[in-house]
C-alpha cells in the first residue's frame, strides 16, 4: 500500500549547496554568540543562528520522524473526513488550519517568557529556545497531533486513560483538566490587562470578529475553496481594523471603547462561550487564521528590521544572576528555572491540548502533521527569539528597572537608578525619564510581567527603521499586537477545555462521547468557562487573589503538563511497534521530568522564601504575629491572602508533581508490559478507512501533488457534467 511517504530522491549539487550553506550560516551565528565575550554582538547573529537551525530540523529532523518512524499515510481518512458534521470535524484548507493551529498555541509564553529570562542572559535563553523546540516542543506537537489524528481527534487526557490505563489515565485527565484551567484564567488575565484602558486594541481586536466571520461564510458559502481570495480581503480589512483602531482612540468614540477590567472579563468570558460552541469554521478557524497574518507579519517585519539596523546585544551573554539565583526579575537559579520561565517558547503543555483538541478534527491529511505540527512549533519558537532579542538590545539599566518590583526598587527614577546601579548595570534618573517620554507613557518602572519591556524592544527596532518619532506609536502598537497574539490562544483553548471535559464525563454517561451533542457542548462549555471566567472575576478585583493566587504556578504547570504529553506519545511510540524509535519522545521527556520535577521540588520545600511557597508563608505568617507587615503586603489583610496563597500553591505544585510521577510511573509499567507481552496490549486506534480527499502535504504542492489535484478536479467536473 502507497502510504505517501516522499519518493527516494538522489540530492543534486544544487541542494547540496544550498543546505551546505544554510548550516554553515547556522553554525557561524552560533559561534559567535558562544565565543563572542567583551564585544558587541549583533542581534542578527541570533536569527542567523535560529532561522537556520530551524531550516534544517524542518528539512532533516522531522522529515525523518513523519516518515521513517510515524509513517504518515496520504491514503488513511482524517476524522475530519470520516466524521465530518460541520460543528467540530471539519476538513479544512491547510493554510488556513496551519493559521488556526499557529495562533491557538502561540499565546502569552513565547511573548513574555524569554523576555523574562532574558536575566540570565542572551544565550542560555537562546540556547534553549532553539535546541528546546527541535528536539522537544516541536517533536511534542506533531507526535501527540498524529496520534490524536489515528484516535477519532481524542483529547491528550482520554488518550491516556485509554493507553496507559484508568489508574494513570485518571491521573492524567485530572491533572490535564486542572492545569488547562489555570493556564486559561492566566492568559485571560494578560489580556485584560493589557486591553483595559486600551481603546485602539479593544476597537482593533473587536473588529476581528465579524471580520472573521465574513471569511468563515466566504470559504463555506459564497467561494468554497477560494483561499487566496478570502485572504487578501480578510487582510486587508484588518488593516483597515487597525489603523482605525487608533482613529477610534483620538476620537469621541474613545470612550465607549474603553473598558474597565471587570467589563473586559464579561465580554471575554462571553466570547469564549460562543466561540466554543459555534461551528468551527464560522468563527474560530477564520479568526486565528486572520490574526496570524498580523502576528507572522509582525515578526517578519522585526526580523528584517534586525536585519536592517543590526542592533548590538546590550545584555551580557550570562549575567551574575545565573550563577547566585537572587536576580530580582524572579528568583531561583538557572538551572532549573531559565527552562520554566521560557516554557512555551521551546516546549510547551499548553501545546498538546491543542494538537488533541481542535486541529486533529480538522486536519485533511495525516502527510501535514509536519507542516501543521513541527512547522507552527517552529513559528512559535521563532517569536521566543526575536522576545529575547528585544529584552536583549534594550539598556540592561532600563531593563531591570522595568521588570523589578516596586517593593526593590522603589516608586521615584532616583530610587532606581541607585538600586539598578548596585546590580552593575547604571542608568541615570534622567534616562529612566526620557525612556518613559519617548514611548509617552508617565513611567516605566516596575512594569513587570515581560509585556511592556517587549513593547520597548519592538518600538527600537522599528523606530530605527521609521524614525524616531514613531517610537511612541510602535510601542502602543505592540501593546495592542500582544493582546491580539493571546486572545487567540484563549478561544481555541476553551473549546479545547470543552473538549477535556466532554471526554472525561463521556466516561461516566455516554452521550457525552460525542462531542458535537447540542446539550453536552453547551453545558460543558458554560463549566470550563464559568470556571476560568471566576478565578478571572477574583483576580480582576483583588490583586492578590483569583488567579493572581495561581500564577505563580503557571510556569510549571505548564512544563507538567508537557511531560503527560511526553509520557502518552512515548507509551504510543512502544506499544504501536515503534520501541526503537522512542527515545525521540523518551529523551525529552526525561529532560523535561527532571527539570520540572526539580523545579517544582524547590518551590515546595526551599528554604529561600523568594522560592519556597512553605518558606514564604512562614515569613509571613511570623509577620502576622509580630503584628507586622511585610512588602509587597500593603495592610493585614492583604498578609493573611499571601498566607493563603502560599499554602495554595506549595499544596498545589506537590499534588500537580504527584499526579505526574503517577501517570510516568504507570506508562512506566505498561511499556514493560508490552515489551515482555506484546499480546496483552490494546491500542485504541480508529480503523482504516480510505480517504478520498486530495489535498498536499506542505504549503507549497510538489510537482506529483498537482497532477493529483487537477486528476481530481477532473474527475469531479467529468462526474457533475455526466
Amino acid at each position: 500500500m502507497d502510504t505517501g511517504g516522499p519518493a527516494v530522491r538522489t540530492a543534486n549539487v544544487r541542494t547540496i549547496v544550498v543546505w551546505t550553506l544554510v548550516a554553515l550560516v547556522a553554525a557561524t551565528g552560533w559561534a559567535v554568540l558562544a565565543l563572542a565575550r567583551g564585544e558587541n554582538v549583533s542581534a542578527a547573529w541570533m536569527v542567523a543562528a535560529a532561522l537556520g537551525s530551524y531550516a534544517i530540523a524542518y528539512r532533516f529532523y522531522a522529515r525523518f520522524i513523519a516518515y521513517k518512524v510515524l509513517k504518515v499515510d496520504r491514503t488513511r481518512a482524517t476524522p475530519a473526513e470520516r466524521l465530518d458534521n460541520g460543528i467540530d470535524f471539519h476538513p479544512t484548507d491547510r493554510r488556513v488550519l496551519l493559521g488556526h493551529h499557529f495562533a491557538a498555541i502561540a499565546g502569552a509564553g513565547p511573548l513574555v517568557g524569554p523576555v523574562l529570562a532574558a536575566q540570565m542572559g542572551y544565550l542560555p535563553g537562546t540556547i534553549w529556545i532553539i535546541a528546546g523546540v527541535v528536539f522537544a516542543g516541536a517533536v511534542q506537537d506533531m507526535v501527540v497531533l498524529f496520534f490524536s489524528t489515528r484516535r477519532d481527534g481524542r483529547s491528550l487526557g482520554q488518550m491516556a486513560r485509554e493507553e496507559i490505563g484508568p489508574f494513570g489515565g485518571a491521573a492524567a485527565l485530572l491533572a490535564a483538566f486542572a492545569i488547562m484551567i489555570i493556564l486559561l484564567g492566566v492568559l485571560a488575565l494578560v489580556v485584560v490587562n493589557a486591553l483595559a484602558q486600551s481603546p485602539w486594541g479593544t476597537f482593533s481586536i473587536a473588529m476581528t470578529v465579524p471580520i472573521a466571520l465574513l471569511m468563515g461564510f466566504y470559504l463555506r458559502v459564497l467561494r468554497p475553496g477560494r483561499v487566496a481570495e478570502v485572504s487578501l480581503i480578510g487582510v486587508g480589512l484588518l488593516l483597515l481594523a487597525l489603523v482605525a483602531g487608533r482613529w477610534v482612540a483620538e476620537s469621541s468614540w474613545a470612550e465607549t471603547f474603553t473598558l474597565a477590567p471587570s467589563t473586559l472579563v464579561i465580554w471575554l468570558v462571553a466570547y469564549g462561550f460562543i466561540a466554543s460552541i459555534l461551528p468551527v469554521w464560522m468563527l474560530l478557524a477564520p479568526r486565528d487564521y486572520l490574526s496570524t497574518f498580523m502576528k507572522i507579519g509582525t515578526i517578519v517585519l522585526l526580523a528584517l528590521g534586525v536585519v536592517l539596523t543590526l542592533p548590538t546585544l546590550r545584555m551580557p551573554a550570562v549575567t551574575d544572576f545565573a550563577s547566585r539565583g537572587d536576580g530580582p526579575v524572579f528568583a531561583g537559579s538557572l538551572f532549573p528555572f531559565v527552562f520554566i520561565t521560557i516554557a512555551c517558547g521551546a516546549l510547551s503543555g499548553f501545546h498538546a491540548l491543542i494538537s488533541s483538541g481542535t486541529t486533529p478534527k480538522m486536519i485533511q491529511k495525516e502527510t501535514q502533521v509536519r507542516m501543521i505540527g513541527y512547522g507552527s512549533m517552529l513559528m512559535e519558537s521563532s517569536v521566543a527569539v526575536m522576545a529575547l532579542i528585544a529584552a536583549s538590545i534594550i539598556d540592561p539599566g532600563l531593563y531591570f528597572a522595568m521588570n523589578a518590583p516596586a517593593g526593590v526598587i522603589g516608586d521615584t527614577v532616583q530610587n532606581a537608578s541607585q538600586v539598578v546601579s548596585g546590580w552593575g548595570y547604571s542608568i541615570s534618573p534622567e534616562e529612566l525619564a526620557a525612556a518613559a517620554k519617548n514611548v509617552e507613557e508617565a513611567s516605566l518602572l516596575s512594569r513587570t510581567g515581560g509585556a511592556p519591556t517587549l513593547a520597548v524592544g519592538v518600538s527600537e527596532i522599528f523606530s530605527q527603521v521609521t524614525g524616531d518619532g514613531l517610537r511612541a506609536f510602535w510601542y502602543h502598537f505592540a501593546i495592542m499586537f500582544e493582546a491580539l497574539f493571546i486572545l487567540t490562544a484563549l478561544d481555541a483553548g476553551t473549546r479545547v477545555g470543552r473538549f477535556m471535559l466532554q471526554d472525561t464525563l463521556g466516561n461516566v454517561y455516554r452521550p457525552f462521547k460525542n462531542i458535537s451533542w447540542k446539550p453536552g457542548l453547551v453545558i460543558t462549555s458554560a463549566i470550563v468557562c464559568g470556571l476560568w471566567g471566576y478565578f478571572l472575576w477574583v483576580g480582576v478585583h483583588e490583586p492578590l487573589g483569583g488567579i493572581n493566587q495561581l500564577f505563580p504556578i503557571f510556569g510549571i504547570s505548564n512544563q507538567l503538563l508537557a511531560a503527560v504529553a511526553l509520557t502518552v506519545c512515548t507509551t504510543l511510540l512502544v506499544k504501536s511497534g515503534r520501541l526503537k524509535w522512542a527515545w525521540i519522545t523518551g529523551v525529552p521527556l526525561a529532560w523535561d521530568a527532571t527539570v520540572t520535577l526539580t523545579a517544582s521540588y524547590q518551590k515546595v520545600f526551599s528554604s529561600d522564601p523568594r522560592v519556597g511557597f512553605f518558606e514564604q508563608r512562614s515569613v509571613y505568617q511570623a509577620g502576622i504575629d509580630r503584628g507586622e507587615v511585610i512588602a509587597p503586603a500593603k495592610s493585614m489583610d492583604d498578609m493573611h491572602t499571601i498566607v493563603t496563597n502560599s499554602t495554595v500553591d506549595g499544596v498545589l505544585s506537590a499534588v500537580l508533581a504527584l499526579l505526574i510521577i503517577v501517570v510516568i510511573a504507570d506508562a512506566a509499567r505498561v511499556c514493560v508490559r508490552h515489551v515482555r507481552r506484546p499480546t496483552l496490549s490494546t491500542l485504541s486506534e480508529a480503523p482504516y478507512v480510505e480517504s478520498k480527499i486530495v489535498a498536499p502535504a506542505g504549503l507549497i504542492p510538489t510537482q506529483q501533488e498537482k497532477e493529483e489535484e487537477a486528476t481530481a478536479r477532473d474527475a469531479v467536473g467529468a462526474g457533475q457534467g455526466g
